[in-house]
């Protein structure tokens, strides 16, 4: 059931954002298409990302296998959640909602609600479960968050606001998520000691100093 009938969140940022869209139409023709670029593409580099958190966990222990299997999910569910708010906020766009404003891309038709953003709440969601799995590509993965949430105000299908709570939808799920994966490491475990374990790899090795593999080896 509908809570608002088309809001128009001008109020709350449109001056921001037209802003930021006569910034867009002034800028080189080069930027204004690297951003268009990056906006409409980007996000298969966390698709790319995930991937590769896969590969580095088929070598590593079963808990981080499992938090980089769990990146994937915790999206998939961001996204839904998303979805659910904007079938209820049902925010019109600002590119068709703001007299004078001109977006880079296509300017969603009606009922494409701009409220969050779908492109910032995926990529949050991706770098923050990421982050779980692998720290330092956790840490690019959120850089390259932040410039997709302001790629999609640049190009004018979105309000600074959608963005923000776009990027908080994502951090929050994978937050509450993420941290559940951890108990999916005997799981894995199972897996790995069946027909999956080309798939998810051998795991962490122990290894043994002066090739000793008696009890009172020392492992590192």
């Amino acid at each position: 059931m509908t809570l608002l009938a088309a809001f128009d969140g001008s109020g709350i940022d449109g001056g921001l954002y037209s802003q930021v869209n006569r910034w867009a139409q002034a800028a080189p023709h080069w930027l204004d298409d690297l951003i268009k670029v990056w906006s409409a593409l980007g996000l298969g580099v966390f698709a790319v990302f995930m991937l590769y958190a896969w590969w580095r966990a088929r070598g590593l222990d079963s808990v981080v296998m499992a938090r980089a299997l769990a990146s994937p999910v915790i999206v998939v569910v961001a996204y839904l959640a998303n979805s659910v708010l904007k079938s209820v906020i049902e925010e019109t766009r600002p590119c068709a909602q703001i007299p004078g404003s001109v977006s880079l891309e296509t300017c969603p038709g009606s009922g494409d609600w701009s409220f969050p953003s779908n492109h910032t709440v995926i990529a949050f969601a991706a770098a923050a479960s990421l982050w779980f799995a692998n720290r330092r590509l956790g840490h690019i993965a959120m850089v390259l968050a932040v410039l997709m949430g302001a790629s999609r105000v640049w190009v004018g299908v979105h309000y600074p606001h959608d963005v923000a709570v776009g990027a908080a939808v994502g951090v929050v799920v994978a937050l509450l998520l993420a941290p559940m994966a951890r108990r999916c490491g005997p799981l894995v475990d199972r897996m790995r000691a069946g027909a999956l374990r080309p798939l998810l790899g051998p795991g962490a090795q122990p290894v043994v100093a002066h090739g000793y593999s008696g009890a009172g080896a020392r492992r590192y």
